[in-house]
């Protein structure tokens, strides 16, 4: 019995660590280094080429709620996480480079998981494969899987913000602090409204990288490059990422606005700049974001970029098993699938990996609960009407439950993760 998993993102490790656990061979694919992409900068397992951080940990926030579902679950991206750790506040961040060596030594050890290191251009449609090539998959398989599927394929851009040198800093224009007091990890650099005003300008006038070999452009709304929140208007970025809300009692009344500067390893040593995802070229990224007081010298040891994402309108081709409805030996996880997000990405292909073992025990497949948030996720993914837009782990998606508004979350955290545990127990998912 064997499985080709075709990605080793987020969603293809968890779905070969899961396999190979129940004792199952896996072929794991990876393009990189024989084939690199726009995003990613090494050959790891697992690579982080957006933010370092998989969002909140906290329960009643849905990305939060999904990593202890997928701590149920035995994730491998949530003990690499837990690894690799950074403070930052109520987020789960990871010093990336630990994170990534984590996962890849721990699948490149395992008995059961053989790794090729090769561009797939198509499938054996006579075995059973995963497919989690991800926002980046290649052009010559996307080819390829715009015929398997007969259907539209959609794509958008990702915006990744810049890293600065810590050392390069000037920390006396802002203060250490989380919003709301939720610990101190984030350095808010301040700015006053002459200082914002500025900076606003200049990012409006900046030259930004030409659009190239795509018929459109489609930004997903939770990662907009800055300068196109800064085109819907004046104060967009201050009701946005430079918003001081849950900071004010720490400022002075002359702070119009503020960026957060978030630890991207343990060390401290490189900070990013929380929601400046950008598509600027170079040189104006250096020259607008050095208006920022406390970056008025900074160094830069990673530029913004955009990159293509890819993604299927699974809600037409898919099952809520995660199987391809024209061909049930193809099973697809991760970003690919419609949904947004590390946690997501990496949730759906441990379910991939489930429902890949469960075929070859010859078990019928298994759909979470809807109250759980991977169970809510998958069923939006797979059955929204009308066009497909990425989807995050919101709380939107889980079933109501009667209870005052101020309770509502926790209560539905408290059901998803009870349901989930009961989901896991009655199908020996871990046994």
């Amino acid at each position: 019995m064997k499985v080709n998993v075709i990605g080793a993102g987020l969603a293809g490790v968890e779905a070969a660590y899961f396999l190979a656990n129940k004792g199952i061979k896996v072929r794991l694919f990876e393009m990189r280094p024989i084939k690199t992409t726009e995003a990613h900068h090494t050959d790891k397992f697992g690579e982080l080429v957006c933010s370092n951080t998989l969002g909140s940990f906290e329960i009643t926030t849905g990305a939060g709620l999904l990593k202890k579902e997928m701590e149920l679950l035995n994730s491998l991206v949530i003990k690499a996480a837990k690894h690799s750790y950074v403070k930052a506040g109520s987020a789960l961040a990871v010093d990336r480079n630990i994170f990534s060596d984590f996962i890849t030594n721990t699948l490149i050890s395992h008995p059961n998981i053989e790794i090729i290191r090769e561009e797939v251009e198509c499938l054996n449609e006579n075995e059973l494969n995963i497919v989690a090539t991800g926002p980046l998959t290649s052009e010559k398989f996307s080819n390829y899987l715009k015929t398997l599927i007969k259907d539209e394929y959609l794509y958008f851009y990702d915006a990744i913000a810049p890293i600065v040198e810590a050392s390069s800093v000037d920390f006396s224009k802002g203060f250490w602090g989380s919003r709301y007091d939720k610990g101190d990890d984030y350095f808010n650099c301040t700015m006053t409204k002459e200082e914002y005003d500025l900076f606003y300008n200049e990012l409006l006038k900046a030259e930004k990288v030409p659009t190239k070999d795509f018929e459109r452009v489609v930004h997903f709304e939770g990662c907009l490059p800055i300068e196109e929140i800064a085109q819907r208007g004046y104060e967009t970025l201050v009701f946005g990422p430079m918003s001081p809300k849950g900071l004010k009692h720490h400022i002075s009344k002359d702070v119009y606005a503020i960026v957060q500067l978030r630890k991207e390893t343990k060390e401290g040593e490189a900070l990013s700049l929380v929601g400046f995802q950008t598509k600027l070229t170079y040189k104006e990224q250096v020259r607008v974001f050095r208006l920022i007081p406390c970056l008025r010298n900074a160094v830069f040891s990673r530029l913004g970029s955009m990159h293509r994402n890819t993604f299927l309108q699974s809600n037409k081709v898919l099952k809520p098993t995660l199987e391809l409805k024209e061909n049930p030996n193809i099973l697809f996880a991760g970003q690919i699938t419609g949904v947004e997000g590390y946690s997501a990405s990496s949730a759906t292909g441990i379910m991939a990996g489930i429902n890949a073992w469960r075929k070859l025990i010859g078990k019928d497949l298994l759909i979470p609960p809807k109250t759980t948030m991977l169970g809510a996720l998958i069923n939006y993914i797979t059955s929204k009407e009308g066009e497909l837009q990425p989807m995050n782990p919101v709380f939107g998606l889980l079933p109501d439950i009667e209870a005052p508004k101020k309770y509502k979350k926790l209560l539905k955290a408290h059901r998803a993760l009870f349901d989930m545990a009961r989901f896991i127990e009655e199908n020996n998912i871990l046994t």
